[in-house]
């Protein structure tokens, strides 16, 4: 990593404030309200992701023709380099189905009053704290820089509440000398994170997968912590839509969601396969990691969940996490628990509109699971994705 990789991340970040605070939004808007009024029938799927192993469902989706076989229309996937590239082009329309990090979803819906919705969740756990070969424990990060991939993140809240109990305290603002109880939290793009690894510019980083694996792979890094292990198959991504598609286009957006909720359930029940077709030795080539690192997060060998047990990156045992699970119901009793817990992390900017909030009426605006009830039934219910059929659990979050 150099001060080039932070900056880009820091001017993206910036940027997208400046988006939110208005000062830019009006291009954006005008841009979205401009683009060619759509009937059902040329209504086009758009899709824009990241490529980290959250993005599985939308891009089995493409690959599988699950959207043609609902009778969509669907153009090849655009790939994008950050999360504030990503929801930029969402922002101004030049893609209309994305996966987006659960807390900036809230981001965007309550600080820029952006009129979009989640769907479904996108995938569940998928993200895990690997750090220097060094560093043992999180007390050991001390005086040191952790990576996280944006400050609405889950990424972001984990962590600092993993520091925060371990008495280490949290610095935002970057310093050239850190305390011996502080450690420092920077954002960088997820492909930056493991060359800042390797060049010691960074002791950690908390990111989405396959960031972790390659860095098991290529032996400079090892996971300290699943996310998943911390909370109880929480959602890391969600399927985000532009709300006027939802009330403009019903049929269109069941027929989107019925589509991935369907690769979902496929993945579930093909991992080999899955892991293939998102590798970069398979055209088109939608992400550029290598088979055997996809295929360590998407179908690891079982043998595989011991060495992790004994290490401490998996304590509890019972809960029986996959490394990246699907499951595509967004239960609101999460996105309670994900405000409440947004509240006390630090971020840039500011999270005046966090404290404004209601978790509850908050959690019920933001989500729309009107098409994803119907996809999950059509397929057979919550049964055939390892659920009880209900639509409402307990959270379960303990470090």
């Amino acid at each position: 990593m150099c001060d080039d990789d932070f900056n880009s991340s820091r001017r993206d970040f910036l940027k997208l404030m400046g988006l939110f605070a208005g000062t830019l939004a009006l291009p954006i808007q005008q841009s979205f309200a401009q683009k060619p009024q759509e009937t059902m029938q040329n209504k086009t799927v758009r899709i824009g992701y990241i490529p980290i192993t959250d993005a599985t469902p939308l891009l089995v989706a493409y690959q599988k023709k699950l959207f043609e076989q609902q009778g969509l229309k669907v153009d090849p996937p655009i790939l994008f380099r950050s999360w504030a590239q990503l929801i930029e082009a969402f922002l101004s329309g030049n893609v209309n189905v994305i996966h987006l990090l659960s807390p900036m979803a809230i981001w965007t819906r309550f600080s820029s009053r952006f009129p979009a919705k989640i769907v479904a969740w996108n995938h569940i756990g998928g993200s895990a704290l690997t750090v220097s070969p060094k560093i043992n424990q999180l007390k050991d990060l001390a005086g040191k820089k952790v990576a996280i991939p944006f400050w609405y993140s889950i990424h972001n809240v984990v962590l600092q509440e993993m520091l925060r109990a371990e008495g280490l305290k949290v610095v935002t603002k970057q310093t050239e000398k850190l305390a011996a109880d502080e450690v420092g939290i920077i954002v960088l793009a997820p492909s930056d994170m493991p060359p800042a690894l390797l060049s010691k510019q960074i002791a950690g980083y908390l990111v989405a997968e396959p960031f972790n694996a390659i860095a098991e792979h290529l032996k400079i890094g090892k996971i300290l912590r699943f996310t998943g292990d911390i909370w109880d198959k929480h959602a890391c991504c969600v399927v985000y839509m532009h709300e006027k598609d939802l009330k403009q286009y019903p049929e269109w957006t069941q027929k989107v969601v019925n589509s991935i909720v369907e690769a979902q359930h496929w993945c579930r029940n093909h991992r080999a396969e899955t892991a293939q077709l998102i590798s970069r030795e398979h055209k088109p080539r939608l992400t550029p990691h290598i088979h055997a690192v996809i295929e360590k997060v998407i179908n690891p060998k079982p043998e595989q969940a011991l060495v992790y047990q004994r290490s401490g990156a998996i304590k509890h045992v019972k809960w029986k996490e996959q490394r990246i699970d699907f499951q595509p119901y967004p239960f609101e009793s999460y996105m309670i628990e994900l405000i409440k817990r947004m509240r006390n992390t630090q971020v840039e900017g500011n999270t005046l509109f966090l404290k404004q909030l209601n978790p509850t009426l908050a959690a019920r605006d933001i989500v729309d699971d009107r098409f994803v009830k119907k996809a999950i039934l059509r397929l057979g219910g919550m049964k055939v994705f390892g659920l009880p059929e209900q639509f409402n659990r307990q959270e379960i979050f303990q470090l």
